[in-house]
């Protein structure tokens, strides 16, 4: 095994051009059968094919086989051009050649010349995308929404160009409004891909780019080796894993692992990539190669867990799939049934294509980006963001929520929950000396003892790690966890303790500081049980602290202590067992476990990597958006399916009448223009939906 992992490499290229399911299928084929690969895949939403091949495998050879598929393929580490604003000018250039046409169709007159030159622009310039995506499907055994629209437009554009030298009627207007709303739905999806593409470089951009060598040389991080000792000074970010060799400080690990408090970090502790080193000078023994580090394997996991889950084929790329043969034999059924019962070649020709036109997917193809439109629309009023279409239908079928604990439930900043007599003075004494002393502490512990108007301390100092000392009215405290005051007594509940003591070693105090729970969350808990959504905590915090959590806000289930690791597993051992599951949380250490849940959401105020792999972004801090978005994705998703149910219907009385002969290709496209007002009538309805 050793042996056969030694022999292979793995090649990542970026691929471009690929369009729906059906690409990434003919992608995998053709990399499959280039001499010496073992195992590809490839991942639509971030436009990356993972190869596992052989030493003797060569980019080249790769790359050549993906663009002799009408796809392009380049090394993934090589720039990419960003194609958005051509994207966007296109998409604008669609509509505004589909006016005139559009008019024209409303029965107002616009000379025959101008609708053709529109709609000549339209359907070869910006529907040529169409028929590259539909001949690839083609070939490669299959049937598309690409193919549907190049098929269909092709009809109704053939058609009217017929009639425009024989004086009939045209029928442009079909074919660009199809290709203009669709092009839309593709411009969402595209800028969803590139969304999509960030999640990974936020994790990385958190490391510097270059390291203190303990023997004052500054060299790039990449030159790192194992056992190498490094300076990381105040206020800098931790550039590797490591150990600590010498010095005591506090390490803000917030941004990597979601802890809310400022760690001690002395000698043998172990310090993460990504850290903020907050006061004072540590010296560190990189413990793991670069590539290897907290941040590397993270990238990985969300990268894992974005290729492993399996995506759902769009529902009308699965109609299309026996639609299009369907459809061209009855064309073609229909051109010979008129030709042997006696009708002229012109009349036959009329049928077959009606029963095109009318088969054109207009209502076909509304049915998804109209509902998808008008849900995320409404979401983003609302402060709902969701990624494509994948992340609606996945959380239309949430049966269990799991909530990250803080910054998510909790709003991230400590509150001070008691004050404990241990000596002899009282509480008001207490907060008294407490707020001195924090009057010039920049530690997070310190804001919530301030007061105004109070002297601070005189001879103040801040001891790295442990706490602080001063003097106030001449005597000496400290202030700090119990590795300055050993003789406190120690607690062991969910509350974070500090202690007061003097220095000749009297202890006076105990403060207990929490996390307080974020208005709302009570409340949103209540409304995913009363919807029949099963909660569970995952928190990396102590038990105790998630239990009690958990008891206040309802919530039925706790995984304490949790790992970023052990996060990301307990969600897709959950999805093994065949649970619908969604995650909320805010920070890195939750980004792969939003990754690998049918339903990501991150908090709009957590890390950006956060944010970008989840498929869904709550964009301001209000835990009711979560059920909010649960209800939401149902209703898209069930007016999504009535839209291609109804779509269906209309084809299937459609299409016999127009083969019998009774519907005129004017009559069928006044019947699929119909057949689009209504699914579009019925996605609007989502436009009334509030948050409740």
């Amino acid at each position: 095994m050793d042996q056969i992992v030694a022999s292979t490499k793995r090649i990542e290229l970026a691929i471009g051009g690929m369009t729906c399911a059906s690409c990434v299928a003919r992608v995998e084929k053709v990399l499959k059968r280039v001499p010496g690969v073992r195992d590809v895949s490839v991942n639509l939403a971030t436009e990356r094919a993972n190869i596992l091949a052989g030493p003797e495998v060569a980019v080249p050879a790769l790359t050549a086989a993906v663009v002799k598929a009408g796809y392009s393929a380049s090394p993934a580490r090589a720039p990419t051009p960003d194609r958005a604003g051509r994207e966007l000018f296109e998409l604008l250039a669609a509509f505004v050649l589909a006016a005139p046409v559009a008019v024209a169709g409303m029965a107002m007159p616009v000379p025959g010349w101008v609708q053709l030159g529109c709609a000549t622009l339209v359907q070869f310039w910006l529907g040529a995308r169409f028929y590259r995506a539909g001949f690839l499907a083609a070939i490669g055994g299959s049937g598309n929404m690409d193919l549907l629209v190049a098929l269909g437009t092709s009809a109704a554009y053939g058609l009217s160009v017929w009639d425009f030298f024989d004086g009939g009627p045209l029928y442009f207007e079909s074919a660009v409004a199809v290709i203009a709303l669709v092009r839309l739905g593709k411009y969402l999806e595209g800028r969803a891909k590139r969304d999509a593409a960030k999640a990974v470089s936020g994790l990385r951009k958190l490391r510097p780019d270059q390291a203190h060598l303990a023997s004052g040389l500054d060299v790039p991080v990449a030159k790192l080796r194992v056992a190498d000792e490094i300076l990381i000074r105040p206020g800098e970010r931790v550039p590797v894993d490591g150990e600590v060799l010498d010095g005591e400080g506090s390490v803000d690990e917030s941004p990597v692992t979601g802890e809310a408090l400022p760690q001690p970090r002395g000698p043998g502790a172990r310090l993460l990539a990504g850290t903020l080193n907050l006061d004072a000078v540590l010296r560190l023994r990189v413990s793991a190669a670069v590539g290897e580090s907290f941040l590397d394997r993270m990238a990985r996991l969300i990268d894992q867990a974005q290729a492993a889950k399996p995506r759902v084929q769009r529902l009308a790329d699965r109609v299309s799939a026996w639609f299009v043969p369907v459809v061209l034999v009855l064309a073609a059924v229909t051109f010979a049934g008129w030709l042997l019962h006696g009708a002229s070649m012109p009349q036959a020709v009329i049928n077959a294509v009606s029963v095109l036109v009318i088969a054109c997917p207009c209502a076909l193809g509304l049915a998804t980006p109209a509902a998808i439109m008008a849900g995320t629309g409404a979401a983003a009023k609302a402060g709902i963001l969701f990624r494509d279409a994948d992340a609606l239908e996945a959380a239309a079928k949430i049966d269990i929520l799991a909530f990250d604990k803080t910054g998510t439930l909790t709003t991230g900043k400590p509150v001070l929950a008691c004050v404990e007599r241990l000596g002899g003075l009282d509480e008001v004494r207490l907060r008294a000396i407490g707020a001195a002393l924090a009057a010039r502490d920049t530690h997070p512990l310190a804001a919530p003892l301030r007061r105004d108007g109070v002297r601070p301390a005189e001879n103040f100092k801040i001891l790295p790690g442990r706490g602080v000392r001063g003097d106030l009215d001449g005597v000496g405290y400290l202030f700090g966890s119990a590795r300055l005051v050993p003789a406190a007594p120690p607690r062991h509940d969910e509350k974070s303790w500090s202690y007061l003591a003097t220095e000749e070693g009297e202890v006076l105090g105990a403060f207990g500081f929490t996390d307080s729970i974020r208005p709302g969350a009570a409340e949103a808990v209540q409304r995913l049980r009363a919807a029949g959504v099963e909660t569970l905590l995952l928190t990396g915090d102590r038990a105790e602290a998630g239990q009690a959590l958990a008891r206040t806000l309802g919530i039925s289930r706790v995984e304490a202590q949790a790992t970023p690791e052990h996060k990301r597993e307990v969600i897709e051992s959950l999805r093994r067992q065949g649970r619908h599951v969604a995650m909320v949380g805010d920070g890195i250490n939750d980004a792969a476990a939003l990754a690998a849940a049918d339903a990501g959401m991150a908090m709009g105020n957590g890390a950006d990597v956060a944010i970008e792999a989840a498929p869904i972004s709550l964009l301001r801090a209000d835990l009711a958006l979560a059920p909010a978005a649960l209800d939401l994705a149902s209703r898209t998703w069930r007016i999504l399916k009535q839209g291609l149910f109804w779509a269906l219907i209309y084809n299937a009385l459609g299409i016999p009448a127009a083969a019998l002969g009774l519907l005129s290709p004017a009559l069928a496209g006044g019947a699929m223009a119909a057949s689009s007002l209504c699914v579009l009538g019925n996605a609007m309805r989502l436009r009334h939906w509030r948050v409740k």
